[in-house]
């Protein structure tokens, strides 16, 4: 299904690192004529990084989707009741966030967008990010594969050699994932 007039939450989360990679496919979407509601979490809108200032990926998304960034939970509560989104995407997703979502601890803007929009029984879209993927994390991530509205962006190991346990998504299946889940179709989820 193609992402044409659809209507999707993009959220971004702390795996910092990946946001010179989620930025440009925010910009695809809105180019490929879909309406994105942007989340952030706390950390991704307040704290400055050696990967940039928040207040500059602010600006950036706010230019590109013309909206204002939801970054409270009560900004993000009425999603779900308002029928925001038809499809959700948290990308980067970050070991934390997971957490959160395997255990339904609602308490940041990225876990009520995520709660409050899959109360319709729509898509979520995960595309992980995080040093302990394939660590501590692992349960959640399994978790997650297995719950109904879930779908994950093909990821893979990091780095083996000096970061044995991270695991990152593929950006370039970022929309193709959005489309397959919009089916209610999970593309492999896990790349070698």
């Amino acid at each position: 299904m193609e992402v044409k007039g659809k209507k999707i939450g993009f959220v971004l989360t702390g795996s910092f690192c990946t946001f010179s990679k989620v930025i440009p496919k925010i910009k695809e979407l809105i180019e490929l004529q879909a309406e994105v509601v942007p989340v952030m979490s706390f950390n991704s809108y307040q704290m400055d990084t050696k990967f940039g200032k928040a207040k500059d990926f602010i600006n950036e998304i706010e230019s590109i989707t013309g909206k204002e960034i939801i970054h409270t939970i009560q900004g993000a509560e009425p999603i779900g009741p308002k029928g925001m989104t038809d499809v959700m995407v948290i990308a980067p997703c970050s070991g934390n966030t997971m957490a959160k979502l395997a255990c339904d601890i609602i308490d940041t803007p990225a876990t009520m967008a995520a709660k409050s929009h899959l109360r319709n029984n729509r898509p979520l879209v995960i595309a992980p990010s995080t040093n302990n993927g394939l660590g501590g994390n692992a349960e959640n991530i399994g978790k997650l594969l297995n719950r109904k509205n879930y779908y994950f962006v093909p990821f893979r190991q990091d780095n083996p050699i000096t970061k044995p346990r991270s695991i990152v998504f593929d950006s370039e299946y970022i929309i193709k994932t959005i489309e397959e889940a919009l089916e209610e179709k999970q593309i492999s989820p896990i790349l070698l």
